[in-house]
């Protein structure tokens, strides 16, 4: 199958209203074959056909990695590199990859969650760039929902997030912040209870709108949808 013919093919798959089912079908494609079109996808104009490319991402490096994984590694690879000042490009899409992929892989996440985390780390690899922060508080969010314990001891990093003037970045951190008990995250989340600013949160294959408010009240994660809780 010719790439114009294989990107075609994609982008119909994740624009079907039955997303589920387009994944399966998107996961029986060849692997490094897919890769491309789907970082593509990416900078899509049409949200939801970014935000599938990224759940879709997840789910073909996830497997790939499970019988090759120094090709799914060179995939994580590219991902870190678009985020590098030096790739000339912003990584759109990119953080929200990383997280999903390692949501769902026990060997990668190992090796590259300290990267995810780092770049919210003023001494790490700092993301000043505000829109792509969005991005990266989703990938941790992603991989804090299923993975908790690998994004515990670093909550203390979602504090200047929570109390930001963005809307979606003090919803996203909010959103991760819930999961874990002390002191600080409970009096900035006291602090969001009634704020009711709004911002949209891709969810199980869709976008969903929230108010600050209502993310700051989640309290476990028994109470999310599915998607976020595996």
């Amino acid at each position: 199958m010719g790439w114009r013919q294989l990107k075609k093919e994609i982008i119909e798959l994740l624009s079907y209203k039955d997303f589920e089912k387009s994944l399966e079908k998107i996961c029986q494609l060849p692997a490094r074959q897919v890769v491309n079109p789907l970082f593509s996808f990416f900078y899509n104009s049409d949200e939801l056909v970014k935000w599938r490319a990224v759940t879709a991402m997840g789910a073909v490096v996830s497997n790939l990695a499970d019988h090759d994984m120094e090709s799914a590694r060179v995939i994580m690879r590219r991902l870190i590199w678009n985020l590098n000042d030096e790739s000339g490009g912003i990584g759109w899409g990119s953080p929200e990859a990383m997280g999903e992929i390692m949501a769902g892989h026990d060997r990668l996440v190992e090796e590259y969650h300290n990267i995810l985390i780092s770049y919210i780390m003023p001494e790490g690899n700092y993301i000043e760039h505000e829109a792509l922060q969005r991005g990266v508080l989703w990938g941790i969010g992603r991989l804090a929902h299923a993975r908790p314990q690998l994004v515990e001891g670093f909550a203390h990093l979602l504090y200047p997030y929570m109390e930001s003037p963005d809307p979606t970045l003090r919803g996203l951190a909010a959103w991760t912040a819930r999961l874990f008990d002390c002191k600080t995250t409970r009096i900035l989340l006291k602090r969001l209870e009634n704020d009711q600013a709004t911002l949209t949160i891709y969810l199980d294959g869709k976008l969903e709108e929230f108010t600050v408010a209502q993310l700051a009240l989640i309290r476990k994660t028994d109470q999310l949808p599915q998607l976020f809780t595996n």
